[in-house]
């Protein structure tokens, strides 16, 4: 089958790898419907995280049963299944109490040992504890494949820094990052019930889907203690909930700057180099302001998610500016890289 691998920073390739098998009998394997580039795969393609030559690609992806272990109980043959980008038990200590992320058996797509979802199908251990069926008729429906896909991270992402963040009904909330995932917060910020939500965006088109999600007010200065100023003067001292969706020094030290005096930061974005030296100590301690996230659970949060999707409640697809084959996945790539994407979605 063909799959995409790494090659170098600033180069990934489709090839012929062997297809998947079955080696346990909790796997399943998956034909892959849909899949998509994550902002995070950047830190690889630009050379900032370490990744070696060959190694597999794609951590988001959905598709249909096409076999299964014998032990699988949970889907079958010819479902359609949502595979959040970690896979997981759902037996564990840590599974049961919903951070699935952390499962003692568990692990994340592609890199030196697992297979990944950019590629024509995808060998999934551990199928009953990761693996969520969507209904199968919505196999041949390409607007609501276009749906599902965020599922598999960035909406759960987003959901999660809102959770983390403490939104609520009424709230007032300011979300750092105009990528997938912030967008995506501004759609959970939106649907868990808030009634003011700052982006801080400069680019136009991210803009307008932000607007579209929910999003009542932008802050483009581009300046960091500009944009902090203008938060802190729109709300009178602070947003009570603050979503970090980027992973740099810069944008932390953001976040923490327009979070209000007892608010909350609700942080997922995947922390660039492994440091946060933005985070400002003596401020969250005279301030009393909270910081919680990390990376999202997202298997946790498909369920809930999923039923409002089907039921047409919930549609982060906007996100999606560019679509692929299995074979332009490099010049998603490069797209993504140079920020004429926002986020990929492939069809192989």
């Amino acid at each position: 089958m063909r799959a995409t691998v790494f090659e170098a920073p600033g180069e990934v390739r489709v090839t012929t790898v062997p297809d998947p098998q079955i080696r346990e009998a909790g796997d399943a394997i998956v034909r892959v419907l849909r899949a998509c580039i994550c902002g995070s795969d950047l830190w690889f393609y630009r050379g900032i995280n370490p990744w070696e030559r060959g190694w597999r690609t794609g951590h988001e992806f959905l598709g249909i049963v096409e076999d299964v272990g014998a032990d699988v109980r949970t889907v079958r043959r010819g479902d359609l299944v949502i595979a959040p980008f970690a896979y997981s038990c759902g037996e564990c200590e840590f599974c049961r109490a919903g951070v699935q992320t952390s499962c003692v058996r568990g692990g994340f797509w592609g890199g030196s040992d697992d297979d990944a979802g950019q590629a024509e199908a995808v060998r999934v251990p551990l199928a009953d504890g990761t693996l969520v069926a969507a209904p199968r008729e919505a196999a041949s429906d390409a607007h609501m494949l276009r749906c599902l896909a965020p599922l598999t991270d960035v909406l759960g992402t987003g959901h999660h820094a809102a959770v983390a963040a403490r939104v609520g009904p009424g709230a007032t909330v300011a979300v750092v990052g105009d990528g997938a995932v912030g967008l995506c917060g501004v759609l959970a910020a939106r649907r868990l019930g808030a009634e003011r939500i700052f982006v801080l965006a400069r680019h136009p088109a991210r803009i307008a889907i932000a607007r579209g999600f929910g999003a009542t007010d932008v802050v483009s200065e581009r300046d960091d203690d500009a944009a902090i100023h203008a938060v802190q003067e729109a709300t009178g001292g602070g947003a009570p909930c603050v979503l970090e969706c980027v992973g740099t020094d810069s944008s932390m030290r953001v976040a923490m700057g327009i979070a209000r005096p007892g608010g909350t930061i609700g942080y997922v974005g995947v922390p660039r180099g492994g440091a946060k030296d933005g985070i400002d100590l003596n401020r969250m301690f005279g301030e009393n302001i909270a910081l919680r996230g990390g990376v999202a659970p997202v298997r946790a949060y498909i369920p809930d998610l999923l039923a409002d999707v089907l039921a047409g409640k919930l549609d982060a697809s906007a996100v999606f500016d560019l679509e692929v084959g299995l074979d332009g996945v490099p010049d998603g790539y490069r797209a993504m890289d140079g920020r004429t994407a926002t986020k990929v979605l492939v069809s192989p």
